[in-house]
C-alpha cells in the first residue's frame, strides 16, 4: 500500500480473484477462496480509503444472480441476487463491501458484472481451473482433433474478451454513471449448437462427431444460464459489444494460430 501512495492514482480497477468454481477446488480450498476474494477486496478498499481516488471499480460476475432457468427472461441489474457457491458469494460480498467503503470514505464506486468471457489468454492457472466450452472446442480445432459432443442445447451469453474489456473501460471512464452495477455482455444467448454451426462455416474442414453422454472425449458444456440484459450499459454508458459470435471466434482462432497456443 505504501508504494501506491504519492502517485496521484485517480481510478482503481479491482479484477483479481480466485475462481474456485470446480466442486473439488471449492471443497479443498474453501478458506483460500474466501480469504483471497474477500480480504483481497478489503485490502484494495483500504488503499482507496487512504489515497481517495475519484473512482473504484470492482469487476464482479454474472454468477451473483445464481442459478437461473435457461428460459428465464434476461437478467437485469435489479434482479434478486441468489449466490450459492463460495465464488458467487464472495463476489456478492465484495460488491457490498465496495459500495459501503465508498459511502463511508467519499469515493465513487462501481461494479461490472461480466457474462461469460472467451478469447485470448484464457488458460488454466493456479487460481482458475475451469475453462469455457469455446476454449475447449477451438483448442481441438487448432490441434486437428475431432469435436465430440453429446449435447448442443445448453448455452450462455458468451462474450468476446475485447468487448468485456471495452465494457469495463467504458464504465470506468463514463462521465456521469447513474448506477452502481452494470452488466457487461453482448446481450445474446448462444447455444453450443450455435458455436458448432458458426465454426463449421468458418472452418468447413472441422470434424464434429456425436458422443455418448459421459464419454471422456465429450465437450464439457458450461452450465446454462439466462442472458444478461445490457440496456443499462447501452443507454446509460453508451457501450455496445462489437463482436458477434462469428467475429469473436475468428479473432480467437487467429490469435491461437499466430501465437501457437494449442491448449
Amino acid at each position: 500500500m505504501e508504494q501506491a501512495e504519492g502517485h496521484n492514482i485517480d481510478k482503481i480497477v479491482h479484477a483479481a480473484v480466485f475462481t474456485g468454481v470446480l466442486p473439488e477446488v471449492e471443497a479443498n480450498r474453501s478458506r483460500s477462496i474466501v480469504e483471497i476474494n474477500v480480504m483481497g477486496t478489503t485490502n484494495l478498499l483500504e488503499l482507496a480509503r487512504r489515497i481517495k481516488p475519484q473512482r473504484f471499480l470492482y469487476v464482479s460476475s454474472g454468477s451473483v444472480y445464481g442459478e437461473r432457468p435457461q428460459g428465464e427472461d434476461s437478467l437485469r441489474e435489479d434482479a434478486p441476487l441468489h449466490p450459492h457457491t463460495l465464488y458467487e458469494s464472495t463476489k456478492y460480498v465484495s460488491e457490498l463491501l465496495t459500495r459501503r467503503f465508498g459511502e463511508m470514505h467519499g469515493f465513487q464506486t462501481l461494479a461490472t458484472r461480466l457474462s461469460s468471457p472467451y478469447g485470448p489468454m484464457e488458460r488454466v492457472t493456479g487460481h482458475r481451473a475451469n475453462q469455457s466450452v469455446i476454449k475447449d472446442i477451438t483448442g481441438r480445432i487448432v490441434r486437428g482433433e475431432d469435436i465430440a459432443i453429446s449435447d448442443r442445447s445448453g448455452g450462455r451469453d458468451y462474450t468476446y474478451v475485447a468487448d468485456i474489456a471495452g465494457g469495463i473501460s467504458s464504465v470506468l471512464d463514463a462521465p456521469n454513471p447513474s448506477h452502481f452495477a452494470y452488466n457487461v455482455s453482448n446481450g445474446h444467448w448462444i447455444s453450443v449448437g450455435d458455436i458448432i454451426d458458426a465454426l463449421s462455416e468458418l472452418r468447413p474442414g472441422i470434424r464434429v462427431v456425436d458422443a455418448a453422454p459421459g464419454d471422456e472425449n465429450d465437450v464439457a458444456p458450461d452450465d446454462s444460464r439466462s442472458r444478461m440484459d445490457v440496456s443499462r450499459l447501452r443507454d446509460d454508458i453508451g457501450f455496445t459489444a462489437e463482436h458477434d459470435l462469428s467475429a469473436g471466434l475468428t479473432a480467437f482462432l487467429q490469435w491461437r494460430e499466430e501465437t501457437g497456443f494449442r491448449d
